[in-house]
């Protein structure tokens, strides 16, 4: 069974939109025969898996040592790690496609390491290659124009960058992004 891991912030409670939205997402992976992977905590890791468990799929939580705090009911299977790091690589790891939700800076260090990995050739093989990373549009598509920027210093690299810019694909819902993954996985 091929895993998606989502990425998002542990802000929004139970009926918010963000949180029914990413509660949809698990429903939704589920259905299209995907494992949920995510940090296992509150917020939008919680409704992810809640969506996942309540269409019975499987969900596995990354945890780490240094928060006291349990991973949340939804979670089926928790991979507690030691430290930060090692929490971040393990969400990587894990993952045979990502999906970025909203989130503040723990999301986008997150987005910012899955996407840089599979942009360093060298490092894309630690994570088995180019796997899909889709952010949710248009929360992120500031951070990736922002980005885009680099291109211009320097136009000798514009080819090299364009294709670090090719790894990430924007979605504008959920429904989408499952689409995507359902499509470019073969599930």
């Amino acid at each position: 069974m091929k895993t998606v891991t989502i990425f998002g912030s542990t802000l929004p409670g139970e009926g918010s939109p963000a949180y029914e939205e990413a509660r949809r997402l698990g429903r939704l992976l589920t259905g299209a025969g995907f494992a949920v992977c995510n940090g296992g905590y509150e917020g939008l890791m919680a409704a992810s898996a809640r969506g996942a468990r309540e269409a019975g799929g499987h969900t596995i939580g990354i945890t780490c040592v240094l928060w006291a705090r349990a991973a949340n009911p939804w979670i089926v299977e928790e991979v507690r790690t030691a430290s930060f790091p090692e929490r971040l690589m393990t969400l990587i790891e894990r993952g045979d496609a990502y999906i970025v939700l909203p989130g503040g800076t723990g999301t986008l260090a997150e987005l910012a390491l899955a996407w840089e990995m599979m942009n360093k050739s060298s490092l894309s093989r630690t994570v088995g290659g180019q796997k899909p990373l889709l952010v949710r549009a248009p929360y992120w598509l500031p951070v990736i124009e922002c980005l885009k920027q680099e291109a211009q210093l320097n136009s000798r690299h514009a080819a090299s960058f364009a294709s670090a810019m090719d790894i990430v694909t924007l979605v504008t819902d959920v429904e989408q992004a499952v689409a995507h993954l359902q499509d470019r996985l073969k599930v």
